[in-house]
């Protein structure tokens, strides 16, 4: 009886552990900003190859992941 209520106990802090696990990682993770693809208007170049779209896709990324590290951190008021 007393092994049931322990691993019952071990079940329900679990279940409450892993469901505040599950809402600080939606709270810190962030948006993920959509690629621009070049319209017809625009003054870049057109991509000549597969293998050029390849390496501007990975600078678009690149650059917006550079920009989101250096972007200061959303601090909550009350962790003074």
């Amino acid at each position: 009886m007393r092994a049931v209520f322990g691993i019952l106990s071990l079940l329900i802090v679990l279940l409450i552990v892993g469901s505040l696990v599950k809402k600080q990682m939606a709270t810190t993770t962030a948006p993920v900003s959509t690629l621009q693809v070049p319209s017809a208007t625009s003054t870049a170049p057109p991509a000549s190859t597969q293998r050029d779209q390849a390496q501007q896709i990975q600078q678009q990324i690149k650059q917006t992941i550079d920009s989101q590290m250096q972007a200061p951190r959303d601090r909550p008021a009350d962790s003074k």
